[in-house]
């Protein structure tokens, strides 16, 4: 029997007949003085703009997308790391009558010349940039492309050329509800992306359902700050950072200047509202513990009073000391790493969503936020889970479906219109969700039971040494899984005496985990990657997920030697 959650229809988030543009127009006139964007621009200086200025180089690019004869709703493309002109591109392309098309910074050019075809874009806006001597490689001829402030040096015109001499659009452009606003093509662990449709009835939803929730830790007041780093390509930061923060009009948002200022660039922020993904509040705890060993810290934060302060001193170092809401999503998250936080004194909520609904669909509550659970429906958010334990949604941040897929629109939507996640779930007596797997993801080893691999590895990837890992083993005798050592840990391997202690604290760890795992799922051995996975080789999604296929298919030939050998913990 399936059971059914959701919220009263009456808290749904959608205020009828006012959409994004409506909540800009509104800040463009009421807080016209308040800075929205402060942009880094090397060495230490900043530049900062106001709603005002905001608006204004948005409506003069505007114009110019306007005087280009494009078609209602023409594809524009954003190639760019975050950067104060996204926003304000997004804003320009919006208020032109077009579509945004935003493609990941780190993306091959392979891909980028694929979703420029797929979605037909009329212009590429090109903006800050590493990668961008192979990329351009993929630009069409014959694309009309403006470079953004930051961007590296193109053959293009400038966006600051454009706008001095172009008047600003006035007025109020209205789009309708049912308008694609953004075409966000999905970064995918397989395939090719699929290009998810989006409304602005969907982004609107999302933006103040969002507002909502971030109110009931900050008040509705209050400014809140957030540091824009996670790709603005994504749907997570799209909603949870920009959409929101055009809802709430008293917002501030920093960018950060590059990963190696990144802890700069938060200091600056100084974040009342911080958002991140599994691996990085990983890697900060691991940074922690390169200057206060796990076991001392964990002694400190055990004694009264000084636990506080010591607490206090942890976040302040990682530039989280005003963050009174902590957010993780895009990945399971190890329930050990949130309660971690959580003694430091960090407020860490787990939540739950997808491309496919606008990053709005389930976030803990102060009430429900137990660590391995990621939260109860949003509002105006049903759920039910289907007899194979799938979890399926209704969400207001629905798509419209998949770009030139509609094949694929039937395979995802129930009749009556749920959209089939994916992903396993179970729910407590509260409706709090708690993840059990990805339905494509469950794999069988010769015993003849299925194996789900995300709760074994998030077992593993609480471990201090350990930076990701893979559970897998098809058709073996017995399941394995390969761990990525901790970034600090990796270059003193070569030391013999720590070779041997990351081998026996391993050995020590495969036997914990296989205490909690049934006999069916315990692993074999423990298997060390040889080199970290990352965006670059290709390991990993741009969202930092693991592809699993990938490194499954390259690690193949060696598996027959592992299994044969008597090693628990092997060295690849």
């Amino acid at each position: 029997m399936q059971r059914m959650y959701s919220e009263p229809s009456n808290k749904t988030p959608q205020a009828p007949g006012k959409l994004l543009l409506d909540y800009v127009y509104a800040h463009e006139m009421a807080l016209a003085d308040q800075v929205f964007l402060t942009q880094p621009l090397g060495n230490g200086q900043v530049k900062d703009y106001t709603w005002a200025q905001t608006m204004d180089q948005a409506r003069r690019m505007a114009t110019h997308l306007k005087s280009l004869g494009l078609e209602p709703g023409a594809r524009i493309a954003i190639l760019s790391k975050n950067c104060a002109h996204f926003f304000i591109a997004e804003l320009a392309i919006w208020l032109s009558g077009g579509t945004t098309v935003a493609i990941f910074p780190t993306e091959t050019a392979e891909t980028i010349r694929y979703v420029l075809q797929h979605s037909g874009a009329s212009l590429l806006f090109v903006g800050k940039l590493d990668l961008w001597e192979q990329q351009a490689l993929a630009i069409p001829a014959g694309l009309s492309c403006i470079a953004m402030p930051l961007a590296p040096a193109t053959p293009f015109e400038s966006w600051d050329t454009i706008t001095r001499r172009t008047a600003p659009l006035t007025g109020r452009v209205m789009r309708a509800a049912s308008d694609m606003a953004i075409l966000m093509y999905t970064s995918g662990s397989t395939g090719s992306p699929k290009g998810v449709m989006h409304s602005f009835a969907a982004a609107t939803a999302s933006g103040v359902g969002m507002r909502h929730y971030v109110q009931q830790y900050l008040g509705t007041e209050a400014e809140v700050r957030m540091l824009s780093y996670l790709p603005l390509a994504h749907i997570y930061e799209r909603a949870w950072v920009e959409c929101t923060a055009l809802v709430n009009g008293r917002s501030r948002i920093y960018f950060a200047e590059s990963l190696d200022t990144f802890l700069q660039d938060l200091n600056r922020a100084r974040p009342n509202v911080f958002a991140s993904v599994p691996r990085l509040w990983l890697k900060f705890q691991q940074g922690v513990f390169q200057k206060v060993p796990a076991k001392k810290l964990d002694r400190l934060l055990g004694i009264p009073l000084l636990g506080r302060l010591v607490g206090r001193k942890v976040l302040k170092g990682l530039g989280l000391d005003q963050a009174l809401l902590a957010a993780s999503g895009s990945a399971p998250i190890p329930p050990e790493l949130i309660a971690w936080y959580r003694r430091l004194g960090l407020n860490l909520m787990e939540g739950y969503a997808m491309t496919e609904d606008f990053a709005y669909s389930h976030a803990s509550t102060p009430q429900f936020s137990a660590p391995g659970g990621v939260g109860l429906p949003l509002p105006g958010v049903q759920v039910r889970i289907s007899e194979e334990g799938e979890v399926l949604l209704k969400s207001p941040g629905q798509m419209l479906g998949y770009y030139k897929q509609p094949e694929l629109n039937a395979e995802v939507f129930t009749a009556d219109g749920f959209f089939h996640t994916g992903d396993k779930g179970e729910r407590d007596a509260n409706g709090l969700l708690k993840l059990t797997g990805r339905v494509k993801e469950l794999f069988k080893t010769s015993k003849g039971k299925y194996i789900a691999p995300a709760p074994i590895e998030n077992l593993l990837n609480a471990h201090p040494m350990i930076e990701l890992s893979m559970v897998s083993g098809v058709g073996q005798s017995a399941a394995y899984a390969m761990v990525v050592l901790a970034e600090a840990l990796r270059p003193r391997v070569g030391d013999a005496t720590v070779k041997a202690e990351v081998e026996q604290a391993l050995g020590q760890l495969l036997k914990d985990v296989n205490q909690q795992l049934s006999d069916y799922e315990q692993l074999r051995m423990l298997v060390i990657a040889p080199e970290p996975w990352s965006v670059e080789n290709g390991y990993l999604t741009p969202t930092m997920k693991i592809r699993r296929h990938r490194i499954e298919t390259a690690v193949q030939a060696r598996m027959e030697t592992w299994y044969a050998g008597d090693c628990t913990v092997c060295w690849a």
